[in-house]
């Protein structure tokens, strides 16, 4: 095994740190800084390549040390206690950090189940609303999280820990160039004829317990400050809400909030069919 010791900030941590705080560098490299048990768990259970492994060799607990001997990884990283204090963002230093390579986005290299349920967050600009949306979609079932246009950093530290694990379970697919999703859905439209897209708007439309949600659809998620766009709205089979009090202040949900309202109605649906 090669293992590299760091006693100072040089260019082997000054490249950690990038990996936390620096999002192009992030995509230059591709590779993100992670921490956390649950998160290395389910990192390694899902298959993800682990690049490197960082720790602090006087401070190990037996879990920790299995990992380092039986991850394979291209090289690690021995840090001294004060920059493994430095470099990770929990108040409790993590034992134990990883390097992990990003995947590729590929809306075709994701399979699908034969009922296939699948969400899209447009332009989320929100850390933990991205977190909490992959956790949800892991929770309820989902087979997939689309992500479209300018958003908030799938590979930020703060989405990965929000997610809680969710993160390496769950397949999400950033898309950038929207033609590419609409070739996707004529694909799924062909494939499956009773294909459904459900938009969804704070505005008084169908109530989403009255839609048709048992076979194949796509959830679409609108971003927390502007809604789902226009050219998706024109794509979608029926615009949902959910119901509020008539008496309520609140005009809407959170949207990470409404989507797993909106997600339970499905698998409630598809539960009692």
């Amino acid at each position: 095994m090669n293992t590299i010791n760091v006693n100072n900030k040089n260019n082997y941590y000054q490249r950690f740190e990038v990996l936390k705080t620096n999002r192009n560098k992030r995509y230059k490299y591709n590779e993100f800084l992670v921490e956390g048990v649950r998160s290395l768990k389910e990192a390694v259970n899902n298959g993800w390549k682990i690049k490197s492994l960082i720790y602090d060799k006087n401070h190990l607990s037996d879990w920790a040390k299995d990992m380092i001997y039986t991850v394979p990884t291209e090289v690690n990283y021995c840090l001294t206690a004060e920059l493994m204090k430095e470099l990770s963002g929990k108040e409790d230093t993590s034992e134990l950090m990883a390097v992990i390579e990003m995947r590729e986005d590929s809306l075709d290299k994701v399979k699908l189940s034969d009922n296939p349920f699948i969400v899209l967050f447009d332009r989320p600009s929100n850390k933990g609303n991205l977190g909490t949306m992959i956790r949800s979609c892991d929770a309820l079932g989902a087979d997939m999280l689309i992500i479209t246009g300018h958003a908030v950093d799938l590979y930020e530290p703060d989405v990965v820990v929000s997610a809680m694990g969710s993160f390496f379970n769950m397949p999400v697919v950033r898309i950038t160039d929207n033609s590419k999703l609409y070739d996707y859905i004529a694909k799924l439209k062909a494939q499956y004829p009773n294909f459904k897209i459900v938009g969804t708007t704070a505005h008084k439309e169908s109530p989403i317990y009255a839609a048709e949600l048992t076979g194949p659809v796509m959830l679409m998620m609108g971003n927390e400050t502007m809604g789902l766009n226009k050219a998706f709205k024109e794509t979608c089979d029926i615009l949902c809400t959910i119901p509020m009090a008539e008496n309520s202040y609140a005009s809407s949900f959170n949207v990470s909030c409404a989507a797993s309202i909106m997600m339970y109605e499905i698998t409630r649906q598809r539960a009692g069919r």
